[in-house]
């Protein structure tokens, strides 16, 4: 019998370098073929420093290294796994830093001056990737560029912070998850992660697919519940998890472009379907411009309805 190996997924590769050229639509294209259909994707040519980038991980490393890996082996939920018990509680030690609207960074104990420094330059690099992935989502779902950033904003603009995780190694693999079966609740999510140690799995077409660690610093994104609800479901949030591993610590330092918390959300008026009007008056209307393009009858009949609501 031959054994056939399943091919692995290739997961897409947004090279935002080519959006300043001659190449502009066909990588717009992508991206939204990324958004509709898979829901993250790979950005390369992102414009962050990628030394920074290296540096962030670096210092985030050294950090759960002194200050709290001893803390979570000594935690309940390990003494508890070394006797064979399981919990519900996910396997990663993590701390959440904000830094928009407001920044708790102060906050956080041990915290030097130069880590700092660094984490906030890597933020504000990240902000401005943010902001450009979310007016080209915008433009690519047929809106105004800033549509999404407005959406997003409530009264002092859109959330902005990380949640810094390690998923130690663990003694019992098959016993725990790092992290459980969940979508993203928020907005955009872009993830600098560990570029040895694998973990993370998303669920598409009925099958958990690996994303492998992220080589030469390439920003991984994913969509959350927000843009999906946005987009009148055309961007979907995707189930996805992290698997604890026997050898190795792995690193992911997740940012969230999220709606303020006082936000409104609610799907772009553009992207919903007309509603709320008689089908002989559909009828009628498609009677003198059946065939043309469809979209200027669905968007008279959408105001229709709207009329005949009012």
């Amino acid at each position: 019998m031959v054994l056939i190996k399943e091919r692995e997924m290739e997961i897409p590769v947004i090279d935002f370098g080519e959006l300043d050229g001659e190449n502009r639509s066909k990588t717009m294209s992508l991206l939204d073929h990324a958004c509709d259909k898979w829901g993250f994707f790979m950005v390369d040519n992102h414009g962050i420093d990628k030394e920074l980038m290296e540096k962030v991980k670096k210092m985030i490393n050294s950090y759960y290294e002194e200050h709290l890996k001893e803390k979570f082996y000594q935690s309940e939920m390990v003494k508890a796994l070394s006797e064979g018990k399981t919990s519900d509680a996910d396997w990663e030690s993590s701390f959440f830093i904000s830094h928009k609207p407001t920044s708790n960074f102060c906050e956080i104990l041990n915290i030097s001056v130069e880590r700092s420094k660094t984490m906030d330059e890597y933020v504000c690099q990240l902000h401005k990737f943010a902001e450009r992935l979310s007016k080209l989502m915008s433009e690519n779902l047929g809106l105004d560029q800033e549509y999404i950033m407005n959406a997003f904003s409530g009264s002092k603009g859109p959330a902005f912070g990380t949640k810094v995780a390690k998923y130690p190694e663990c003694p019992r693999p098959e016993l725990m998850r790092g992290l459980r079966e969940h979508t993203d609740a928020g907005g955009i999510i872009l993830l600098l992660q560990d570029d040895q140690v694998p973990g993370l799995e998303f669920f598409k077409d009925g099958k958990w697919f690996p994303i492998p660690p992220s080589k030469n610093n390439t920003i991984f994104v994913n969509t959350g519940d927000q843009l999906e609800i946005l987009s009148n479901g055309r961007y979907k949030s995707v189930v996805h998890r992290v698997m604890t591993v026997k050898h190795g610590s792995r690193l992911s330092i997740a940012t969230f472009y999220n709606p303020a918390g006082d936000a409104i959300i609610s799907p772009a008026p553009k992207l919903l379907y007309p509603s709320g009007y008689r089908f002989q008056d559909y009828l009628k209307l498609y009677s003198t411009t059946k065939f043309g393009d469809k979209g200027p009858r669905l968007e008279s009949m959408k105001k229709m309805g709207n009329a005949d609501s009012a």
